[in-house]
């Protein structure tokens, strides 16, 4: 990509955010950030009983990455965010007005199955319904591009560089 931009790897939990990110970073030679870190410990134990987060659970979570992603401005940098709902993006924008997100998306099936075999994270499949249906994807006025999850994390990851430089164009 020509100027560094602050992406924010996005979408439902099981997509690879946590994999996708760090070989984004990686690839592009730019920090990265693990957004689950930004949670405080209530979220985590919230989550980690099956109950979905509201939105007054979000926004200092949000406000949290996004005071990241604008300390990165210039600079460069990858963080990941499910940043499912448009009104989570704004404000997202309103910290890092640069950021560009990149949306991993996928059959639902193949998120779940990859969701059932990981271990230790916090976030159980019984919350991957309220995930969809939370799932509102990037419109038209949004900077950022979509890329679907099948493949290995190295294929994922080449298709977001990709699809990534083209916006650059």
């Amino acid at each position: 990509m020509s100027t560094p931009h602050v992406i924010v790897v996005m979408g439902v939990a099981g997509t690879g955010k946590t994999t996708i990110g760090p070989l984004l970073a990686a690839e592009l030679g730019v920090p990265y950030a693990e957004g689950d870190d930004f949670h405080p410990a209530a979220n985590i134990a919230k989550m980690s009983a099956g109950t979905p987060l509201d939105d007054a659970d979000r926004w200092p979570w949000l406000d949290a990455i996004g005071q990241w992603a604008h300390g990165r401005a210039g600079l460069g940098g990858v963080v990941s965010s499910s940043a499912l709902k448009r009104a989570y993006r704004d404000r997202l924008r309103n910290e890092a007005p640069g950021a560009v997100f990149l949306h991993l998306s996928g059959d639902r099936s193949l998120i779940e199955e990859r969701m059932a075999g990981r271990k230790g994270h916090f976030m159980p499949t019984a919350l991957l319904d309220s995930q969809f249906a939370t799932l509102q994807p990037l419109e038209d006025d949004e900077a950022g591009v979509a890329v679907d999850v099948s493949g290995t994390p190295e294929e994922i990851t080449q298709r977001a560089v990709a699809a990534l430089r083209r916006l650059d164009n």
